[in-house]
């Protein structure tokens, strides 16, 4: 049996009995205007509207698409609308079970189908990046003499997963994690709709939150775990999903956290000083409260950015470009996933070695430019790559550093305002021990002692 015959059967039963399928399949849009979320995708004009024929430019049918996008961002809905939009056959296969066997088979029957009844077919082809190179190439054939119209799915960055002459043959759209707001138009409809739960149970704004929480951006998971609820509260015969029935549904408690109010900074203000205080259970503690909540993770990779300048600094000169990395990660991966590396980072935060004088530094150097203390530049220092610099005097008796043994040349750096002063005391803990021992002698050396 081809695999589009699966589709076409799953579809049959779902038309006989449309209680038999999960709640994410009964709700799944059949029109692009009932997408929610990626509107930069699905504006007037937008490629989505073109892909199936809308506005300016007419059919673009022909195309081979890749989505690209985190879970439940509705990859699979959209080529799925696209496919009934333009009267398409749509077989699906997901690369976790097909392999080439697979696709050739499909493409066969679309050539037939093509051929036999002129219906064209779309190829939706899930996670597409756990193909190898050899299995993509195989795609190659298909997209070029356009026998099929591939869309394929995946999280991870094409550019890196995907073979270059499939990503160059394709239109590749970038698919944003839905908001709360996205998430909360979907349960909504799936409350009151008759292919979904048909008004027979309502759901107060507690419980709303906490399946909100929940769902992490993934309407899949908002959508299972709504159902779950909504069983619970059915079976008990009561007429509305409370908080506590969602959370024995789903075997997930509610976090008391705010992401907009107190909370949101309370807790994040006990992460950064858990850290502070080297205490890692305790930061990883309001870590977990935070990733539990649904806060942001860029919110969290900022947070533990500052951390690492603020509180460990030249301590572990690492930490900073640990964080930065931390972040780059989260930005790119985002959660579930996302709570590794921001634990990852946040254990070393924790039991890195401490100092604050990069931050007291930098303190004591803003309150005296504040207060008035910004004197003249020296006019040694000043810029001398002008023609009459010279006739000013600046530049004039500039000792250039590398000219002299140790790189250390004596002479007034700062304004006369503030010579002398002294911004930075390093601490002997962890790595800035080398520069405590360090400061002292360039210090001595920019006085002209030996």
């Amino acid at each position: 049996m081809e695999p589009d015959l699966f589709t076409a059967a799953a579809e049959e039963r779902q038309a006989k009995d449309p209680s038999s399928s999960p709640l994410a399949v009964r709700m799944r849009p059949r029109t692009l205007d009932e997408v929610v979320g990626q509107q930069h995708l699905l504006k007037p004009g937008a490629p989505l509207r073109r892909l199936v024929g809308e506005g300016a430019g007419g059919p673009a049918g022909a195309s081979s698409v890749i989505l690209w996008g985190p879970p439940g961002t509705g990859k699979t809905t959209l080529a799925y609308v696209v496919s009934q939009a333009t009267q398409k056959r749509f077989v699906e296969l997901s690369a976790i079970t097909a392999g080439v066997k697979e696709v050739r088979a499909v493409i066969e029957g679309a050539k037939r189908a093509a051929g036999g009844y002129g219906k064209d077919t779309v190829l939706f082809l899930d996670e597409i990046h756990r193909f190898s190179k050899a299995q993509q190439d195989s795609l190659l054939p298909a997209v070029e003499n356009r026998w099929v119209t591939l869309i394929a799915a995946t999280t991870e960055n094409p550019y890196f997963s995907i073979i270059s002459p499939l990503l160059s043959r394709s239109l590749l759209l970038t698919l944003e994690p839905l908001t709360d707001d996205d998430l909360r138009a979907l349960m909504r409809r799936a409350l009151t709709q008759e292919r979904g739960l048909g008004g027979v149970v309502t759901l107060p704004q507690d419980a709303e939150e906490h399946l909100l929480r929940i769902a992490g951006g993934d309407a899949r998971r908002a959508l299972t775990a709504l159902e779950a609820g909504a069983g619970s509260a059915i079976a008990k015969g009561e007429p509305e999903i409370t908080l506590q029935t969602v959370e024995e549904a789903v075997d997930r408690a509610a976090v008391k956290y705010d992401r907009d109010g107190d909370q949101h900074y309370d807790v994040a203000s006990a992460l950064i000083k858990s850290i502070r205080g080297s205490d890692v259970d305790a930061a990883l503690h309001y870590l977990a409260r935070m990733i539990e909540a649904g806060e942001d993770p860029r919110f969290i990779a900022r947070r533990l950015m500052i951390s690492a300048s603020e509180d460990i600094g030249l301590a572990d000169p690492t930490a900073l470009p640990l964080a930065v990395s931390a972040a780059q990660a989260v930005a790119m991966i985002g959660f579930p996933e996302a709570s590794l590396t921001l634990s990852h980072v946040t254990i070393a935060l924790a039991l890195a070695p401490k100092s604050n004088t990069a931050t007291t530094a930098i303190g004591a150097a803003l309150a005296d430019v504040r207060a008035g203390l910004a004197g003249s530049v020296p006019a040694h220092l000043r810029d001398g790559h002008y023609k009459g610099a010279a006739k000013l005097g600046h530049a004039v008796g500039y000792v250039y550093p590398h000219d002299v043994p140790g790189a250390i040349a004596a002479q007034q750096y700062a304004p006369d305002e503030i010579h002398g002063k002294r911004y930075y005391e390093p601490t002997r803990y962890g790595a800035e021990a080398r520069y405590a021992d360090v400061v002292e002698k360039v210090r001595e050396r920019l006085r002209g002692g030996s």
